[in-house]
């Protein structure tokens, strides 16, 4: 593997930025998660800063967003590509969904033996209450301007036409995350098995499936790679005072969101 570092300083080792990626993926407006708008510095950073050997993905995200999880992993391509600079996926709890769309945009990907990764699929979830509010004498009115405006209404019965426009919105989405992992993964990906159904697995039967390239974790397979006197740069979201706190609306809806993402995929000691 090439190394793009020359040491100029005797006895000082190699820097390797690490860039936590850590929680749901998610839209920029509510300020919770990680997203592309709020990362997109600490990207710079981590590629620019200090003549980086390498670039490190600490990853623990249940997945979110596909939009804001493509921008953020093409932001890290983009920049790897430019810089020449070799990226490294190590998988903590969770790469899975877009969590793993973002490990795939490392050379290579190291995970726990109790790591989860995978989930290579598009879901979208809601709830029908039309047969709870005509218990209750409720009738819902809506009015639109366009007959598709209210499509999927949780308070009136599931249209099959909703269904299927939203499968066909699904199904592109679902292709380009399978175009992305193909692109990244290549054949080290097992043919033998259908990989994009959603399923996901753990650390060492996703190593055999090709989702993982071994089971190693980030201190010791960098130095590994780097030697015993490899520096570490750790690059991290900071989330404001008042959300760390969790004393604000936000930071409790977010907390709940990212928590039931997590607990789909959350077996525990």
């Amino acid at each position: 593997m090439r190394i793009p570092f020359l040491n100029r300083f005797p006895g000082r080792g190699p820097r390797v930025s690490v860039l936590r990626l850590q929680g749901a993926i998610g839209m920029a407006g509510r300020g919770g998660g990680l997203n592309d708008a709020s990362l997109a510095p600490l990207i710079e950073r981590a590629f620019r800063r200090g003549k980086p050997a390498a670039v490190a993905l600490a990853i623990n995200s249940p997945g979110g967003s596909p939009v804001q999880s493509s921008l953020i992993a093409a932001r890290i391509r983009r920049l790897a590509n430019e810089t020449g600079i070799p990226v490294h996926a190590f998988v903590e709890d969770v790469a899975a969904s877009g969590g793993y769309w973002l490990a795939c945009t490392a050379d290579d990907i190291w995970a726990d033996d109790s790591s989860i990764l995978g989930s290579i699929g598009v879901i979208s979830a809601g709830f029908g209450f039309h047969e709870l509010i005509g218990r209750w004498g409720i009738e819902r009115r809506v009015h639109t301007a366009g007959r598709s405006k209210s499509t999927l209404d949780p308070f009136r019965p599931e249209n099959p036409e909703d269904v299927e426009r939203l499968r066909n919105v699904l199904e592109p989405i679902h292709a380009a995350f399978k175009e992305h992992v193909i692109a990244r993964r290549g054949e080290r990906l097992n043919k033998e098995r259908d990989l994009f159904t959603g399923e996901f697995w753990a650390g060492r039967e996703a190593v055999d499936l090709g989702l993982a390239d071994g089971i190693g974790h980030l201190v010791p397979r960098i130095k590994e790679l780097y030697g015993d006197k490899v520096r570490f740069s750790v690059h991290s979201p900071r989330k404001p005072f008042f959300r760390r706190l969790g004393l604000s609306a936000d930071a409790v809806l977010d907390a709940a969101e990212e928590r039931a993402a997590f607990a789909s995929f959350g077996a525990r000691g």
